[in-house]
């Protein structure tokens, strides 16, 4: 397996977390400005991003928008934030984007999902963390499922086949593959569940860390036969060889994927309201 070469040591800069905020979206139209139980969806991003920040050091927090009314609630909120092309169609191509709008350098660019309001900070940490005391090219954390969460999994997947992503990785914590399909199979899965509380299977969490050479070649590659057939990005890294290190992490306190709708919405603030609301103000 290759592995790009890290040009800039991450000490040299300050690592940098970017939070695409693109207004389009065909079921929610402008949904960072989208209020949930009364914070909009930027600013909840954006105090997460801010917490790992912080826990971090030399670490900075920049908005990727195509839209100015984004841009001027984000420099509203105190973020810094910029401008990037409407037509970029990945989160990571409008990080890269961003990077170089900013003109400055960074060892580290973290993509952080804008439409994901209970990413942990403590996950955006640990794969921060293990990227600058590592070679990889990217890292990413996966949740190793118990047999409650599996079977939820499983569940969900009869009528939303395409929901959720399973990661296959080597004894070395490399990411093997990752698929809308569960793996591994389990041929024995009863011995399995008697032998223990967790599964084998690992559930992606699509955050990534990358090092500025690999995000820059993952943009300028196209998309790769694998990627399209499953829907997932991340494969396109590994078809271009680079060292994907998936770190294992603990499950957020309130588990949800993105906000792409009305009924998201309402999903998200009824967890809010059961498990209460995680939002912490990085203002005051």
């Amino acid at each position: 397996m290759c592995t790009i070469a890290c040009a800039s040591a991450s000490s040299e800069v300050n690592d940098l977390i970017v939070i695409p905020a693109r207004y389009g979206s065909t079921r929610l139209p402008g949904k960072p400005l989208q209020p949930i139980a009364g914070r909009m969806l930027l600013e909840r991003v954006a105090a997460l991003a801010i917490a790992a920040a912080r826990q971090l050091g030399d670490a900075e927090v920049l908005v990727a928008t195509d839209d100015e009314r984004i841009l001027a609630v984000a420099r509203g909120l105190g973020l810094e934030a910029v401008m990037t092309a409407s037509e970029i169609s990945s989160g990571s191509g409008r990080a890269l984007a961003a990077l170089k709008a900013t003109g400055r350098s960074a060892g580290l660019v973290v993509n952080l999902q804008g439409d994901a309001p209970f990413t942990a900070p403590e996950h955006i940490v640990e794969i921060v963390q293990t990227a600058r005391a590592s070679t990889a090219d990217v890292t990413t954390p996966v949740v190793q499922l118990d047999w409650a969460r599996l079977d939820a999994l499983i569940a969900h997947k009869q009528t939303t086949p395409a929901s959720g992503t399973t990661c296959i990785r080597d004894g070395a914590g490399r990411a093997v593959w990752f698929s809308k399909a569960v793996l591994p199979f389990m041929r024995k899965p009863a011995e399995l569940r008697a032998a223990g509380p967790l599964s084998p299977v690992l559930q992606h969490i699509g955050l990534y860390c990358y090092r500025t050479p690999a995000l820059e070649a993952f943009e300028a590659a196209p998309q790769s036969a694998y990627e399209q057939l499953e829907g997932l990005e991340q494969l396109r890294l590994i078809e271009l060889g680079l060292d994907i290190r998936a770190v294992i992490v603990k499950p957020a306190r309130i588990t949800m994927s993105g906000v792409d709708s009305p009924a998201d919405v309402e999903r998200a603030e009824r967890l809010i309201g059961e498990l209460g609301d995680p939002f912490v103000d990085w203002r005051r």
